[in-house]
């Protein structure tokens, strides 16, 4: 099942995460290719999707917010829009929008950032959020300061982090058609009455923050070192054990099951049924009687929806309403 697992450094302002989606992610792609109109994501699509939606996890189990973390990647590309959307429960979705040709081993530049208007947002929407409030948002272009075009979504990330929350990062990605994973290594400010450099002399401060700099970029070369083949078949324990068998982990309890990520998304039967009982009984009487049933499709999962002509009558049955006739709907 879909795991997190989350870690420091003892000693250190160094904090880490690891997350691995099987059965989640799995949901998401039979989703997608489940869908009659669209059918499966190309193959780049979906490891771009797969990574998004690991890193949306990572990103969300770093933060404490009470809502959705909804991390978007949009451009000029074949890709107009993806979308990995994170509950602070783990609850999780994804999603992606196609308007031109894939092919196979496109990267980042190519998907989204053709021209050089691709961009990276992250957007915290409070749950229960009061009238005039508005979320929190960051975006950074999908290039760097030089204007270099990122062509992974994990440079792209760092980046991110770098620019709009101050945190050295490393981010390794990676994602296939049964596992989509991710582990994130932040080197977390030296300051305050937290401080693990304390010191009342500036100079010795100052030293002891080069240290922890030292110790953080070794950290960070290790995380670095991860490969793809390694992220997607080696399990959290053995990846672990492999980079930072020397270091101190401190580890928190793994995140799975009921309390792990999982996948969920705002749709449902009940919802779509709804949705036809506010089209009105002429229209659904009309689709019924073209097409011989009614079929409504989630823009954001895919999932699709079958209503025959009893589940069309019943709609309206339940809703007190009048069904339609039974010479239309046969």
């Amino acid at each position: 099942m879909s795991e997190l697992h989350k870690f420091i450094f003892e000693g250190l302002p160094v904090r880490g995460a690891m997350v691995r989606l099987t059965d989640a992610w799995q949901e998401i792609l039979q989703r997608r290719a489940g869908n009659k109109e669209t059918g499966s994501y190309p193959a780049a699509v979906s490891e771009l999707l797969g990574q998004m939606a690991a890193a949306g996890v990572l990103m969300q189990s770093n933060i404490k917010f009470n809502g959705a973390l909804v991390f978007q990647v949009m451009g000029d590309g074949p890709v107009k829009l993806a979308v990995a959307e994170v509950q602070s429960n783990l609850d999780l979705r994804a999603t992606a929008t196609l308007i031109g040709e894939v092919h196979d081993g496109a990267s980042l530049d190519e998907l989204l950032n053709v021209e050089g208007s691709g961009r990276c947002a992250i957007t915290l929407d409070p749950k229960g959020r009061q009238p005039g409030q508005q979320p929190y948002q960051g975006v950074v272009p999908l290039s760097d300061a030089q204007g270099r075009k990122f062509t992974r979504l994990s440079d792209a990330l760092q980046h991110y982090m770098l620019q709009s929350e101050q945190l050295d990062t490393v981010i390794v990605l990676a994602a296939n058609k049964e596992v989509a994973a991710g582990l994130i290594i932040q080197r977390m400010p030296v300051k305050g009455e937290a401080n693990l450099a304390a010191a009342t002399e500036s100079e010795s401060a100052a030293q002891d923050a080069q240290g922890l700099n030292e110790e953080y970029n070794r950290i960070a070369t290790l995380a670095a070192s991860l490969t793809t083949e390694e992220l997607l078949t080696l399990d959290v324990e053995t990846v672990l054990r492999r980079l930072f068998w020397e270091e101190k982990l401190l580890r928190f309890v793994p995140e799975q099951g009921e309390s792990g990520p999982r996948f969920a998304c705002t749709c449902s039967r009940e919802r779509v049924g709804a949705m036809l009982v506010s089209l009105g009984v002429q229209e659904v009487e009309s689709i019924v009687a073209e097409r011989g049933s009614v079929e409504v499709g989630c823009d954001f999962c895919g999932q699709q929806y079958l209503f025959d002509p009893i589940d069309a009558a019943r709609l309206f049955t339940e809703a007190g309403k009048q069904p339609p006739s039974p010479s239309t709907v046969q």
